[in-house]
Order: structure tokens, then sequence, then C-alpha cells
């Protein structure tokens, strides 16, 4: 009969310990946005067909991308600076480590200088999109991530007088 109290005593324990577990179904309401530094030019059309996330550090080319809800469109990348941004996408996701965002882009991308539009190449950009390594922890409840979209490092003019994006783009 000795027992009994130290049986109790142990399931009062194993009970207050297996509620301190934190819990594996957080999830946060992510907010991907977008802003620009200044650059000498009129207009920098990005054409954003599509934004995903990946959580896992899978190096499989589409394995554990999640699409977020995107607001597809022609972003002016000038319209961003000085503090202002803007939404493109967000979801319902695991408050867990984020590990990389993507930009998918579609083909209606151009740069207006001096009244001329030109359009403006990306390199792999339609195809595997714009990856950004983020190793962020996410809050739960509600967490933004800010992706400054650096256009004045990020465009090159070529010798023939093309305009290329090699995008540096840059978590805040």
């Amino acid at each position: 009969m000795k027992i009994l109290p130290y049986l109790l005593a142990a399931s009062a324990i194993f009970g207050a310990l297996s509620g301190c577990e934190k819990s594996t179904d957080a999830t946060t309401d992510l907010r991907i946005r977008l802003t620009d530094n200044p650059y000498n030019a009129t207009e920098v059309n990005v054409d954003i067909e599509q934004v995903r996330v990946k959580f896992s550090d899978d190096d499989r080319d589409d394995e554990g991308w999640r699409d977020l809800d995107t607001r597809a469109g022609i972003y002016n990348l000038l319209d961003f600076q000085d503090g202002i941004d803007t939404l493109v996408a967000n979801a319902i996701v695991p408050a867990q480590p984020l590990k990389e965002i993507r930009f998918v882009l579609g083909n209606d991308n151009s740069i207006r200088i001096d009244n001329v539009l030109y359009p403006l190449t990306i390199p792999s950009g339609s195809s595997s999109g714009l990856k950004i390594k983020v190793n962020k922890s996410l809050r739960e409840g509600i967490d933004s991530i800010l992706i400054d979209f650096d256009a004045a490092l990020s465009i090159i003019q070529e010798g023939n007088g093309d305009y290329k994006l090699k995008p540096v783009l840059k978590v805040k």
C-alpha cells in the first residue's frame, strides 16, 4: 500500500510534464512584402506569377515547396521606395523555420529609361524562379518578411544595349 502514494506522485509529475510540450500544430499568417532601393530609371517592371516557400533543407528541386496566395501581376519596383512596400503573397503556414522563398516570374519584365521601354531579360526567372535563402523562425500568429529587391544592383546593361536582371534580393 505504500507504493500507491508514489504512483500518484509519479502520475501527477508525468501529467504536468506532458502538458508542457510545445504544440506542433502552431500556425502563422505569413505575409511576404516587397520594397526597393532608389534607381535611376522611370520604371523597373517585374512580372510576379507565384510566390512559394520551403520549410525543409531538402535539395531536390521541387520537393517541399508550398505555393502562397499570390497577388500575381506586374510590379514597378520603383513604386516601392522610401519606406513604401506592398503585399505580394500570404497564407496560413506552419510556425516553423522557413528556409527559402521563391518568386516565379513571367515574361512581361521591362525597364523604362528616358521614355524608352526595354525588355528586361531574367535568366531562369520563369523556369526555376528567384530563390532567396531565409532561415528564419516564424512567429506564431502573424509574421511578415520584407524582401528588398535592389534594382540598382540587379540591372545590368550589356554591350549591345540589352538589359538583364540579375536579382539582388535581401531579407529585411
